[in-house]
C-alpha cells in the first residue's frame, strides 16, 4: 500500500475525498463526527475554498488507486485569499451555516463564526509569513513519511511563486502534530490576539533538503 502511494496534484473529483479527510481528523487531529452536530462545518472552512478558489496549491497522497487519503492545501497571499473567501467563497455556503445571534452554545456554533470572519486570517504579526497551509492525513497513512513529502511538495510550489514565508494555526492540544512541525523546521510566531488554545508557527520555503 505504502510503495504506490503518490503525491499528486488536486483534482476536482477529490473534493469529496479532501471533505472526509478533513472531518475525519479536525478534532485535534481527531474525528471530529462524535464532536460536532454538522461535521459539515469543517471543510467549508478548512478545506473547500482553497479548492475552489486556489486549487493550483492543493496537493494530495493518492493511495495508488486514484483515492486520495491525504492533503495539504493553502494561499500564497493570506491578505487575497481572505478578500476572495468573503467575495467568493462566503455566498456560496453562508445560507447553510447562519452565524448565532449570541454567544456560542455548541461546538458547531463556536466554529461559525470562523466562516463569516475570513479576515480573522490577516494579522499584522503575520506579515512576513504571508502564505499559510493546512494539512492532513488519515490515521492509517500518519507516520510514513508522506506529511514530510507533502510540505517538500507544497513549500516547493510557493519557493516558485517567490513566497518567501509561510505559517499555520494549530490547536495547542494536538501534541503529535507539534511535533511534526517541530521536526520540519517550523517555529513558534507570538500572536496575542490568536483567541482560544491555539498557537502560530512558521517557516521560510528554502531549505528543503532538510525536511
Amino acid at each position: 500500500m505504502t510503495s504506490s502511494a503518490v503525491i499528486r496534484s488536486y483534482r476536482p473529483e477529490d473534493r469529496a475525498a479532501l471533505e472526509d479527510i478533513c472531518i475525519r481528523t479536525a478534532h485535534n487531529g481527531l474525528d471530529s463526527r462524535p464532536v460536532y452536530a454538522d461535521p459539515g462545518i469543517l471543510p467549508v472552512i478548512f478545506a473547500t475554498p482553497y479548492a475552489e478558489l486556489e486549487p493550483d496549491l492543493v496537493f494530495v497522497l493518492d493511495d495508488g488507486r486514484g483515492q486520495a487519503v491525504g492533503y495539504i492545501l493553502g494561499t500564497a497571499d493570506t491578505p487575497r485569499f481572505a478578500d476572495d473567501f468573503r467575495e467568493k467563497w462566503l455566498p456560496l455556503v453562508a445560507d447553510r451555516y447562519p452565524e448565532p445571534s449570541g454567544p456560542p452554545a455548541t461546538p458547531d456554533e463556536a466554529m461559525i463564526p470562523l466562516l463569516h470572519h475570513p479576515e480573522r486570517m490577516v494579522l499584522p504579526e503575520l506579515a512576513a509569513y504571508p502564505a499559510h497551509l493546512h494539512i492532513d492525513l488519515l490515521p492509517e497513512w500518519q507516520g510514513r513519511g508522506h506529511g514530510r513529502e507533502l510540505m517538500r511538495t507544497f513549500l516547493r510550489a510557493l519557493r516558485d511563486r517567490g513566497v518567501p514565508a509561510v505559517h499555520l494555526v494549530m490547536a495547542t492540544a494536538n501534541v503529535p502534530a507539534r511535533a511534526f512541525y517541530d521536526r520540519l523546521g517550523f517555529h513558534e510566531i507570538d500572536v496575542p490576539d490568536l483567541g482560544g488554545p491555539v498557537a502560530c508557527l512558521g517557516r521560510t520555503t528554502g531549505e528543503l533538503d532538510r525536511l
